[in-house]
């Protein structure tokens, strides 16, 4: 028989003490700790070369949402209710995303309309932007997409190097080269208009009718550092991806800590396609575990883990509050420390993630989820790096108990 989990006592409003910071001893004893293991913290990032075209899309979806009166659709920052029948209680109800213009949140059928939406509607306010994404974005052949703009590139670059023979500065439309790797992509004609380039009939040398060409104007011919700023741009940038939204979520202490219930979005098949291979391989285990090898074993487990795109993580804490967050199957271990570290009030304290049966997973291994059976799902727990509580409680001191932002803590959930 199971155990009942006891019963939880109704909420009683607790008075908080304010928290005392650090003892200078334990300071002291951590700063040792720290500079003896020479752990290495990663700093945060400058602000993003796209901040600017993100604000500006925010801004303009949110006043066409306002206009047409449905802040529904979208474009906000709701994150989608579950809609699954008796799936309510479901702790993951989706994998969601977030649109890097807007910052709107998304289920998957929604990232692909949304952030082409969103790259059209910069076009009145930064064209030559706005038409790299669309480049990079629209078009889904990379190799062709690469092909396209180093043509692209190598037109501004003999106008760069020849900036006073004219045969450079236009660019016949019919040309087969033209043709072949620049028209068959979606916006490189936008390209082309936005960075000075003017289409026009020119005549052509014995033939009888003109013929369309896109021909530099004088004013951006006077200004060879920008097409020079334009060229760099187009050919760095990477296409416009919706970013898995991580759906940080805190549980109090509980006995279903390990227990997870995911939405068929966490799987590459259906959930029920899933159980029955599962049921029909657990059959045939059963019946060949005599003659299989452990490689073939371990082959065969790798290619199960492969059927997930994402997986559910969750972090059990030293005072047994629970961190979940979502992730895609491919990722690093890194990510998850990042993950953890940004959610700590003493986020400058080296810390550990063990998996079940206490294998110690380390920050700066090259492994994927996958590679480490932690997909679909898995419960993991955090402990301080124990030279570092060591010379803590060495001074005297003692680590807090509570590990977590109290931005977080106000939030908690019941599992």
């Amino acid at each position: 028989m199971r155990e009942k989990a006891p019963k939880e006592k109704p909420n009683q409003p607790v008075l908080r003490q304010p928290r005392q910071g650090p003892t200078d001893e334990a300071q002291m004893a951590a700063a040792a700790a720290l500079a003896r293991l020479e752990q290495k913290q990663p700093r945060a990032r400058g602000p993003m070369s796209q901040d600017s075209i993100r604000n500006q899309v925010r801004k303009e979806l949110l006043a066409e949402a306002t206009v047409s009166g449905s802040l529904d659709a979208p474009g906000t920052n709701m994150m989608p209710e579950a809609k699954e029948e008796g799936s309510a209680h479901l702790l993951a109800p989706g994998v969601y995303f977030t649109c890097p213009l807007t910052g709107a949140i998304l289920r998957k059928d929604q990232r692909e309309t949304h952030i082409k939406e969103a790259i059209l509607s910069h076009f009145s306010t930064d064209p030559v932007a706005a038409s790299i994404m669309k480049i990079h974005t629209f078009n889904k052949d990379r190799d062709r997409v690469k092909l396209g703009v180093d043509t692209i590139a190598k037109y501004l670059d003999n106008i760069h190097l020849h900036p006073a023979e004219e045969k450079y500065q236009k660019i016949k439309l019919q040309n087969k080269v033209f043709q072949e790797r620049i028209n068959c992509l979606e916006g490189t004609h936008e390209f082309f208009e936005a960075i000075g380039f003017q289409k026009a009939l020119l005549p052509v040398l014995d033939q009888e009718s003109p013929e369309e060409f896109y021909v530099l104007s004088e004013a951006a011919l006077a200004q060879p550092q920008s097409l020079e700023r334009h060229k760099q741009q187009l050919l760095c940038a990477e296409p416009v991806r919706a970013i898995l939204a991580r759906q940080r979520r805190v549980f109090r202490p509980s006995p279903l800590a390990s227990q997870f219930e995911l939405s068929a979005d966490f799987f590459n098949l259906t959930a029920d396609e899933v159980k029955r291979e599962q049921r029909l391989r657990s059959e045939a285990v059963e019946r060949l575990s005599v003659l299989r090898t452990k490689a073939m074993r371990e082959k065969e487990e790798q290619r199960e883990m492969r059927k997930y795109t994402y997986t559910l993580l969750r972090v059990r804490l030293p005072d047994g509050c629970l961190l979940q967050g979502t992730f895609y199957a491919r990722e690093r271990v890194a990510a998850l420390y990042m993950f953890v570290r940004e959610a700590l009030q003493s986020d400058w304290l080296p810390f550990e993630l063990l998996a079940s049966g206490g294998q110690k997973l380390l920050e700066d291994e090259n492994l994927a989820f996958s590679e480490c059976g932690l997909v679909p799902s898995a419960l993991l727990t955090f402990s301080w790096d124990a030279a570092v509580l060591e010379d803590i409680r060495a001074a005297g001191a003692e680590p807090d108990s509570s590990v977590l932002k109290p931005e977080l803590l106000s939030a908690i959930e019941k599992l």
